[in-house]
């Protein structure tokens, strides 16, 4: 073992949400921030907070842009959704689409 994994440690970590898949690219800049709060799918890291890796990347942008501009009531999603632009939120969105 040549500091690599073997492929069955790979993909036990892979189905228990710790690795993405292989087809998923890089996490674009901000999106790992995300799992601080929002477990991946199958877990619950609150339960006000859901997950979000493999939602529709187009639902994903229509929420942070309801955060961004006020039209959904938020503690703190709104300060984060207004920190990132439109181009971002679309590469996060789609990068946790991906992550299925």
């Amino acid at each position: 073992m040549t500091g690599r994994l073997p492929r069955t440690v790979l993909a036990v970590l892979a189905l228990g949400g710790l690795v993405p898949p292989a087809s998923a690219a890089g996490p674009p800049p901000g999106a790992t921030s995300c799992s601080g709060c929002h477990a991946p799918a199958g877990r619950v890291a609150a339960p006000s907070i859901p997950p979000i890796n493999g939602l529709p990347a187009a639902d994903l942008v229509r929420a942070m842009e309801a955060f961004r501009t006020g039209g959904q009531p938020a503690t703190v999603m709104d300060r984060i959704a207004r920190g990132f632009t439109a181009d971002e939120t679309r590469a996060i969105a789609q990068w946790l689409e991906a992550l299925r």
